[in-house]
């Protein structure tokens, strides 16, 4: 195992001498048109912005030979820059196998223990009654595709962007999902908890993450709603008697889970399923890209985390949990 502190538990000030991945590369020029190279480096505990000149040692080779994915030796300090952290580089280098590294200690991984994951969502699977759309997931779920959906992020950076990351998601989705059929009876929860299993089984073929998180060849051209609409329009086909209204109220499901047509959903929702889900799908994912940011920011004095674009905001960092507010209580009427 790497032993070298997590970036996000060093404060402006300390020094770095950290083996980490490039999450993002690319050569700029300053106004003067002087060349530079722009960084994002991290380990599995966060990401944290860096530029290299080029009277520092190892710009030339990482500028040219250097890709994402790609572990770099860097020593340096944290500084700031415009109220965010970043590293002030003396030298950088890229590793060799001299160095005994491996890239699967800087993947971000999912808190929770997976086979415990594994099992409760084949729980929730025996729980779909209908027997169609039982039978689909059971076939769905199995070999390779189970091994993947297992290990796959649900996201490259933004939401549940760790190993784990998609089942995790996806188990939250059942949850709320589930907590809206409670509300309103008349939707079908099969048909809603089959759609919340599947909604971003793409996934699993949309992202690369062997090493730094990736769209592959397949995830760019076509993505992971038309990929899972096609897995699902095949597997259906398998099985005898599959209602075709069912398979389109399914399908439906997955392509319109992000709700709007600017959001890449091939159609908005249509049906009480499809908006619940959407909206489950966004309370889900948004949650937990804000705990992710203030998890993964490097410290800093200020209260305020950085600018989000993906938020298109900076988020707020308190102190008031439950536990601040019981020891509060306590000094107020002790």
């Amino acid at each position: 195992m790497l032993k070298q502190s997590d970036l996000v538990k060093l404060k402006k000030g300390n020094a770095v001498e950290h083996f980490l991945m490039i999450r993002k590369l690319e050569v700029r020029n300053t106004k003067a048109g002087k060349e530079f190279l722009s960084l994002e480096l991290g380990d599995k505990s966060g990401n944290i912005n860096a530029n290299v000149w080029n009277d520092i040692h190892g710009f030339k080779k990482v500028s040219t030979e250097g890709k994402v994915g790609d572990i770099v030796m860097v020593a340096g300090s944290i500084d700031e820059f415009q109220g965010a952290p970043q590293i002030k580089i003396k030298s950088i280098r890229l590793t060799d196998t001299s160095d005994g590294i491996k890239t699967q200690d800087f993947l971000p991984k999912s808190d929770r223990d997976p086979k415990e994951m594994e099992k409760e969502l084949f729980n929730r699977i025996k729980q779909v009654s209908n027997t169609f759309l039982n039978k689909l997931l059971t076939n769905i779920f199995t070999g390779e595709r189970l091994d993947k959906f297992k290990l796959a992020p649900a996201g490259k950076s933004w939401h549940h962007g760790y190993i784990h990351g998609l089942i995790e998601h996806t188990l939250e989705m059942i949850k709320i999902c589930d907590l809206m059929c409670e509300f309103h009876p008349e939707m079908n929860r099969d048909l809603l908890i089959a759609g919340a299993i599947l909604h971003d089984f793409g996934k699993t073929e949309e992202l690369k993450y062997e090493s730094a998180f990736e769209y592959g060849d397949k995830g760019k051209l076509i993505g992971h709603i038309v990929i899972c609409a096609l897995m699902i329009e095949e597997e259906a086909k398998k099985i005898s008697g599959f209602p075709e209204e069912l398979k389109n109220l399914l399908i439906h499901l997955v392509l319109s889970h992000q709700g709007k047509l600017e959001y890449a959903s091939p159609v908005v929702p249509k049906t009480v399923e499809a908006i619940a889900l959407y909206h489950a799908d966004e309370l889900s994912a948004k949650v937990n890209a804000y705990i992710g940011v203030l998890k993964s920011n490097i410290a800093s004095d200020s209260k305020w985390t950085k600018f989000i674009h993906l938020a298109q905001t900076d988020i707020y960092r308190h102190e008031y949990s439950n536990e601040f507010e019981e020891q509060t209580n306590k000094t107020l009427f002790d």
